[in-house]
């Protein structure tokens, strides 16, 4: 069965649907890569590389966040063949072992130019709200604290178990039923 795109009439090319996340085709952006296989795409795009090679860059490119296992590695490989954003490029016997090349194809590198713009798009969206809420002088709260304008409950209250503190304002109208 064929994805459906999320807008009507915008059909998702054959090429870009298996490296992507179910989920992802319904949200606005059809085209979001997983995060492995973004840093694999970025592992490509300046030469081709054997399993072990991509391996190696993806730990340096994510600054070791991304650390994949050759199991996880050569399904994204297979993702990424089936859906054509690689190909084999070459293949090379050293020490008595087969060394497979991939590399990218144009359709790859669309795809992985698309995803990065969208990510600093996102990025710099997410730097925008700090920087806004940095002059409206909103206070920075401990990551053990509840929503905003809202304590840990003494008694059972709203959903999640969080409790209106005297709360004005926006706060308070999306926390209150009715919005009043």
């Amino acid at each position: 069965m064929r994805p459906r795109s999320p807008r009507p009439g915008i059909a998702l090319p054959r090429t870009a649907r298996a490296a992507f996340r179910p989920e992802d085709t319904r949200s606005s952006h059809p085209r979001c890569v997983t995060r492995a296989a973004f840093f694999v795409l970025t592992a490509l795009a300046d030469q081709p590389r054997h399993g072990y090679g991509i391996l190696r860059e993806v730990e340096e490119l994510s600054d070791r966040e991304v650390q994949l296992r050759v199991g996880t590695l050569y399904g994204v490989l297979d993702r990424l063949t089936a859906d054509g954003l690689i190909v084999l490029d070459r293949e090379e016997v050293q020490q008595g072992r087969l060394r497979r090349y991939y590399r990218l194809t144009d359709d790859g590198v669309t795809a992985l130019d698309a995803e990065a713009e969208r990510m600093a798009a996102g990025a710099e969206a997410a730097k925008r709200r700090i920087a806004a809420g940095r002059r409206a002088g909103a206070p920075a709260r401990p990551a053990t604290e509840g929503p905003a304008g809202l304590e840990p409950p003494t008694t059972p209250g709203l959903a999640g178990g969080y409790t209106p503190a005297a709360v004005t304002g926006p706060a308070a109208r999306a926390v209150r039923p009715g919005g009043a």
